[in-house]
């Protein structure tokens, strides 16, 4: 078989970075380099055809499968896998490939098929000739692929033809779409023929393409930026992924694969294949084609003062243009993203220079009418001649930033002299620096912006702007406090005292103090009208709603997000540096998830995610994936809590959230831990030693745990068996959390405490925390712990079967087998294996978490707590003498408890104990 170009693309989509489908992928090897790559891409969303094919490999009526689909798509590819499943089922094979030039010639693409010493001069005989040679009665029929069959010749095509008649050959055949190809009168119609239509891949296809290329999942914003970029075309995505790991554009954490900010990939090989389809442009044409390229989308009028109508058309056939109504106005774009990267590569400096001004001009002759156009007559102009007038730069920018299209407010305000600089375009353009991962950059040009302010309103604007800065952007919340304070001394009306008492709320708040910031959070009131600064009203009322959730007020913070989200909503195009709005509703995702309604958080994370994910809104797509990963966490499913735990990761490595990154690089410790991989999550736990080292502002939050790195730790030690160590860093983190008001992750640490062993000792504290919290989630937790504590088995099953209801499907697996093991205590042994059954069949949603608990219901004699500890320790390797040191016993006591051990599971050494005990098989690694 010769080597073909593979287009790219068995399986049906399954959209598992969204995490709608938490089926694992198969393993694939992690591909180091780009050599490894470039061999064929795995099959996605193509099962239809290769099921019909399967079928039609026995079935003696059908004579050939026309694979339909515009360029680039895949069609070479999946033909090529037909064909490898017609030789695995021992059939033989053949490939043709027609092209252009062969088609010149009668049978120029068939004639190393032709048997030697076939004579053609007669071709009846001829062909029935090249038809005996070719059969063999006790294979049965040649499978023949004919790539470009539009190509093909006309000899060839009636020779092909009286193959398939004759039974000798089935026909396999691409198709491009578009191209003069007369399907009927070549091969006939009917059933004997099937065409199947292929389509360019769908983002979700995209998604999971590229994660059996890589190895490894692609960052949900990476892929997006990738399907945008090649439409979905497998070819031109390959290309650009090839280009992008090439030149380091395309880098992998660990456990994402993340596009740099503003990436310029591609190969050679891609930048001839898009010339070679412009090919066909005429002079006119490819002149309207550049205008496309620096200005799309272009009014029909305008395109075709430079082109006219019929070049137009012809544009629109060829498949080089599109044109889409918006209302009642027609605009033409340029048909694929990548056409215009390579047709703006060819235009020279001068001519680049004129397409541009004179668009403007012609847009600015209608009277630049629609609310875009000012921007775009201002990138122009900016484009052509390095420089626009102040007024339109400043409007554009402001157009740009309520679209959060930050680069583009870079560009602009940048483009503005010192002799130009105002409070306002250097507060907008610090606003989209520390929204785009600059916050050194922000300070800097705020540092511009505090010498301009004359007035107390632009320096309680600035004062803001270098406290929002400080906190999210540089981490620092010593330095957020003390711009907040400096600015004390002399704004000091009422409306700029409650601008700044606000201001400081939200840093407490953000740093873990929630009940501090709420106090000071009073001061917000409800009425955005009012407030001095409109983007920190709406700053702080995202903050509030957190506050809310984690002090326990559930209904409060649904109810607050609700109206903040919709106010916010109302005054977006007043504010001059809000956040997206979708933050406001980010928060009630946990708090959802505190209501136990898990399958509303998840879906109200993954519709807030979809909205962000073409923006350039970072920082909001962080904390929401930051809180889709915790709210997974709390479903008890560990793959997809650990892939959104490193989406948020990801993005704030490129955005400099060093907060949110600290928390996630804790949960996506814990979730590899609880997967059973100790080496793993020693990784991610430096990492997050790293981060650590980075934060300025760490004096400031010291004295509080970070839950993230508490859980972190506490499921390492877990995994390895040193369950009471585990549980010592749980309570201490838990008692940090206490004087905050910090219910919620008090709460979730202190249930872990139970889960590994002592729920007696938590057990008033989570009880006390339920009388606070008037979320459901809160309460289970403390009804679980009671009947932990109790082994009280029909209680298990109760909490069991509500937290399943909840959607915290591991809380309930383990609950059911705490329960099996309960009852098989007391003698009651039906009940045990049908609560046994029961975990097992809720543990199946949990993607391989394995916790002590759920060992439970695998014992067919229960073993006690501290017997549970000292089995886990010694299945990790740890010696008697090592255990006896760590729960201080003695080393004769530890060995009775392993003899009892080895008794109830029916194992005689530590090596058998291992393999009963399997989450222990990386341990040791």
């Amino acid at each position: 078989m010769p080597p073909r170009e593979h287009e790219g693309s068995s399986h049906e989509p399954v959209d598992s970075v969204r995490g709608r489908d938490r089926r694992a992928l198969p393993a694939v090897p992690f591909l180091s380099d780009t050599a490894a790559c470039e061999r064929p891409w795995p099959l996605v969303g193509r099962g239809q055809v290769l099921d019909l094919f399967t079928r039609a490999l026995r079935h003696r009526r059908v004579q050939g499968i026309l694979i339909h689909g515009p360029a680039g798509v895949g069609k070479s590819r999946l033909a090529e896998e037909c064909l490898i499943r017609a030789e695995r089922a021992g059939f033989r094979t053949a490939w043709a490939v027609a092209t252009a030039a062969a088609a010149g010639v009668p049978l120029g693409a068939m004639g190393h098929l032709i048997p030697a010493g076939v004579d053609l001069s007669d071709p009846v005989a001829g062909f029935a000739a090249v038809a005996a040679g070719l059969r063999h009665s006790e294979e049965g029929r040649l499978v023949l692929l004919i790539d470009d069959l539009h190509l093909l010749d006309s000899t060839s095509v009636m020779l092909v033809r009286q193959l398939m008649d004759s039974g000798t050959v089935l026909l396999i055949g691409t198709v491009r779409s578009g191209e003069p190809f007369d399907l009927a009168s070549a091969f006939g119609s009917g059933d004997s023929i099937h065409r199947m239509d292929i389509s360019p891949f769908t983002e979700g296809q995209v998604a999971e393409v590229l994660w059996g290329a890589l190895g490894r999942p692609v960052s949900v914003h990476s892929v997006h930026e990738l399907y945008t970029a090649s439409a979905g075309n497998a070819l031109y995505l390959r290309e650009l992924v090839l280009g992008a790991l090439r030149n380091g554009s395309l880098t992998d954490d660990g456990e994402v694969w993340q596009l740099a900010a503003g990436w310029r990939v591609g190969t050679p090989r891609l930048k001839e294949l898009i010339e070679a389809r412009l090919a066909r442009a005429t002079p006119a044409g490819t002149e309207a084609l550049e205008l496309l390229a620096l200005c799309e989308p272009v009014a029909l009028a305008d395109i075709q003062a430079v082109a006219g109508l019929d070049e137009l058309i012809t544009l629109e056939r060829l498949g080089y243009v599109r044109v889409v109504k918006e209302d009642r106005r027609h605009t033409a774009l340029l048909a694929h993203p990548l056409y215009g990267e390579a047709l703006r590569a060819a235009i020279p400096e001068l001519r680049r220079r004129t397409i541009l001004l004179a668009q403007a001009g012609r847009v600015e002759a209608r009277g630049a009418r629609r609310q875009d156009d000012l921007l775009h007559i201002a990138s122009w102009r900016l484009a052509a001649t390095g420089t626009a007038d102040r007024a339109q730069l400043e409007r554009a920018a402001t157009l740009a930033r309520h679209s959060h299209d930050y680069p583009q407010v870079v560009r602009l305000l940048e483009a503005l002299p010192p002799a130009e600089h105002t409070v306002g375009n250097r507060l907008l353009l610090a606003d989209a620096l520390f929204q785009s991962g600059r916050p050194d950059e922000a300070e800097r040009v705020l540092d511009q912006a505090k010498t301009l302010a004359t007035t107390e309103d632009d320096r309680l604007a600035v004062a803001v702007a270098y406290s929002v800065n400080a906190l999210w952007g540089m981490a620092h919340a010593s330095r957020a406090l003390e711009a907040i304070s400096s600015s004390r001394t002399d704004l000091d009306s009422p409306e700029a005292t409650r601008t700044l008492t606000i201001s400081e709320g939200c840093i407490h708040a953000v740093c873990g103090r929630p009940v501090e910031g709420l106090k000071l959070l009073d001061a917000l009131g409800d009425d955005i009208d009012t407030a001095a600064d409109i983007s920190a009203w709406l700053i702080a009322a995202t903050v509030k709603t957190r506050a809310l959730q984690m002090t326990g007020d559930i209904a409060g913070a649904l109810s607050w997000a609700e109206n903040a989200y919709a106010i916010h909503r109302r005054v977006n195009r007043r504010a001059l540096s809000a956040p997206h709005p979708a933050l406001q509703l980010a928060p009630s995702v946990l708090a959802l998830a505190e209501e136990g309604r898990i399958d509303d958080a998840r879906a109200l994370g993954e519709r807030l995610f979809g909205e962000l994910v073409g923006s350039e809104a970072g920082l909001a797509r962080m904390w929401v994936a930051f809180f889709l990963a915790r709210t997974e966490w709390l479903a008890g499913h560990v793959v997809s809590a650990r892939r959104w735990y490193a989406e948020c990761t990801a993005l704030a490595r490129s955005h400099h959230g060093t907060r949110p990154m600290r928390e996630a690089l804790g949960g996506l410790a814990a979730c590899i831990a609880l997967l059973g991989d100790v080496p793993g999550a020693a990784a991610a736990l430096s990492d997050l030693n790293e981060a650590d080292a980075c934060m300025a502002e760490l004096e400031y939050v010291s004295a509080i745990a970070s839950p993230g790195r508490a859980l972190a730790q506490a499921w390492s030690r877990a995994a390895t068996g040193q369950l009471a160590t585990a549980r010592e860093i749980l309570i201490r983190a838990a008692d940090s959390l206490r004087h905050t008001g910090n219910i919620s992750s008090e709460g979730l640490l202190l249930l872990d405490v139970a889960r590994l062993g002592g729920a007696a000792d938590v057990l008033d504290r989570l009880a006390a925390i339920a009388l606070q919290s008037d979320g459901r989630l809160a309460r289970a937790r403390a009804d679980l712990t009671a009947a932990l504590a109790r082994e009280e088995a029909d209680a298990l099953m109760s909490v069991s079967e509500e937290l399943e209801a909840m959607g915290c499907d591991l809380l309930a697996a383990e609950a059911a087998a705490a329960a099996s093991a309960a009852y098989r205590k007391s003698g009651r042994a039906r009940s045990a294996t049908a609560a046994g059954v029961r975990a097992g069949a809720v543990a199946t949603r949990c993607e391989g978490a394995r916790t002590p608990l759920l060992a439970m219901a695998d014992a067919t004699v229960p073993l006690t707590s501290r017997e549970t500890e000292i089995a886990w320790r010694a299945a990790a390797g740890a010696t008697s003498k090592e255990i006896a040191e760590e729960l201080v016993l003695s080393v004769r006591t530890v060995n009775n408890h392993l003899g009892r051990v080895y008794e109830k599971l029916g194992v005689t050494s530590r090596r058998e104990l291992a393999r009963v005990l399997p989450d222990h098989r990386g341990a040791q690694a």
